[in-house]
This record gives C-alpha cells, structure tokens and sequence, in this order.
C-alpha cells in the first residue's frame, strides 16, 4: 500500500452508486462529529498539492469512512501543450496517497504558452481536436496510471466549423483513449439553453456505456449582449427542476450511478447540501428497486 494511504483503504476505495457531495473546509468538524449517511465525498485535485497542513489532517481522518473522488481541473487536457510535468508528478502522488475510486477531469484547455487562465474554455469538435485530446488523456492516463474520467462541459459559445456532435465527441474519445465519462447534467442543460438546443436529446445520444459518474449543481440566470436568456454554470445553489428531470430521465435509462451534488461557491450550511444529497439519493435508490424488480 502506498505510503499515507489509510489504513482501511481497500475496504472503501470501491465507488457506490449513491449520491456523495464536494467536500469543503466549513463542513470538515460536523462530518467528523457526526459521520453522516452520505455516500462519499469528492476534492478538487488542486487543494490538496500541498505535503501537509490542516486540509490534508481533515481529508484523511474522512477518507478512513468514506470513499472518495479526485476532481481535477488544472490539466487543461484540451490544451495545445501536454499538459505539466510537474503538476501531473504531484497530481500522480495525490492519488497515490488517498487512492480514490475515481479521478476526473474537464474536456477544456486553460493555459497556453505557460500562462494559467481562471477558467475552464471550449474545444472545436472536429476530427483533429479528437485525435488531439484522445492522445493528451493517454498520455495523462499513463502518467497517473490510472483511467480516468473526462467531464462534458458548461459552454457559451460554438465553433463554425464543428463537424461532431458532443455525444459522438465523447463516445469516441472513451473509445480511443479507454477513459471514462463523468456525465454532468447541470452542464448539460445550461449548454442547452445557451445554444437553444434539446437536452432530452442531447441525454439520448449520450453514451451512457462509459458513464461512470453524474454531477448535479444549480446554475444562474444571466443575458447576453442582445438580452437573451444565458445560463451560467454558478455552482451557488440548489439544483434547478429542469435538471432534476434530466436526472430522473438518466436514471430510467441507466440506473443508479454514483452522483455528486457539486456546490462551490456561497457554500452553505452542512443540513442544507445534506438534504440535496438526501433528495438525489432518494431517486438513486427508486431506480435501483425498479432495476431489480421493487414497487
């Protein structure tokens, strides 16, 4: 076992298919104290670089009851560059450390030429940027080895010279690369306001076969510079109706799947992404009857 991997790691690094939440600092004593019925808990990658320190005392004394999920979002995997040396040796060494059941990471690039950008920016989906990306997440699988998994995206804006849909993007990148997906639904819908297209459609062509994770997060209302309705993927709040449908129209079609309530900024109280989670976790657990014959 690696060095500063719990104890009793092997017996939790499986992922459930229930509903688990994003770890944040404000919440670490109440979990510790309380050890709530969560499913498990998911970490951005870029917290945790450090060697030690409170952050790293929290996460570990919660890892020893539950599974966790590894969140990166510094690879820039659509990047023209590789992505870091550096940062994929201490990434590679995270994992080591806490061995989580799944890694994941956004199919976007933010950095060129050594400069870091504060956001996550769109691909064109064309045959190039495909052969591009698929050899970026090979090599990045080899270095970390390890699958792992590669999150649709929140987007604003579109490419005229698209030639592939996202769906077939993704289902031919996973069959290029061996990677999985993360299904994140809230992007999903937001996308589909943004570029006025059927998210019910968009989930049908999805493929679901390489789904190995679902997001779910709350998304604000904005305009665009002619007035016209833009959704942002704002992490602030709870999740919004329409995507609980899309959830429930996933669940009929591929069953319970382990899904993360994502709550990023204006963090709340610890009751109230509890009872998200709960309200996700009452749905997982619906379809899992229905998969195995329950009323």
């Amino acid at each position: 076992m690696p060095a500063g991997v719990p104890g009793n790691a092997a017996a939790v690094t499986s992922m459930p298919a229930k509903a688990g939440v994003g770890l944040k600092p404000p919440h670490y004593r109440q979990i510790l104290e309380q050890r709530p019925p969560v499913g498990w808990f998911e970490v951005h990658a870029e917290n945790y670089l450090g060697a030690g320190g409170p952050p790293h005392a929290a996460l570990t004394a919660i890892r020893e009851h539950y599974p966790l999920s590894i969140h990166g979002v510094g690879l820039s995997i659509g990047g023209a560059q590789p992505p870091d040396r550096t940062h994929l040796r201490r990434l590679r060494a995270l994992l080591d450390r806490y061995q989580p059941a799944l890694f994941s990471e956004h199919l976007a690039w933010s950095s060129h030429g050594g400069r870091f950008l504060n956001d996550l920016l769109p691909l064109p989906y064309t045959e190039k940027t495909l052969a591009h990306v698929a050899a970026q997440v090979s090599g990045v699988q080899e270095a970390l080895g390890r699958p792992i998994l590669i999150e649709n995206p929140s987007t604003y804006v579109r490419f005229h010279d698209e030639t592939l849909s996202e769906p077939v993007f993704l289902a031919e990148l996973a069959a290029r690369s061996g990677c999985g997906l993360l299904l994140d639904l809230n992007n999903v819908y937001v996308s589909a306001a943004n570029h006025d297209f059927d998210p019910v459609a968009y989930l049908a062509a999805f493929p679901l076969e390489a789904a190995e994770e679902v997001h779910l997060a709350g998304h604000a209302t904005s305009a665009d510079d002619l007035g016209r309705p833009l959704l942002i993927d704002a992490h602030d709040r709870e999740v919004a109706a329409p995507v609980w449908a899309l959830f429930r129209a996933l669940l009929a079609r591929a069953g319970p799947l382990p899904t993360l309530i994502e709550w990023d900024s204006r963090v709340p109280t610890w009751e109230c992404l509890q009872a998200e989670a709960a309200r996700a976790q009452a749905l997982l657990d619906v379809a899992g009857d229905r998969r195995h014959g329950g009323h």
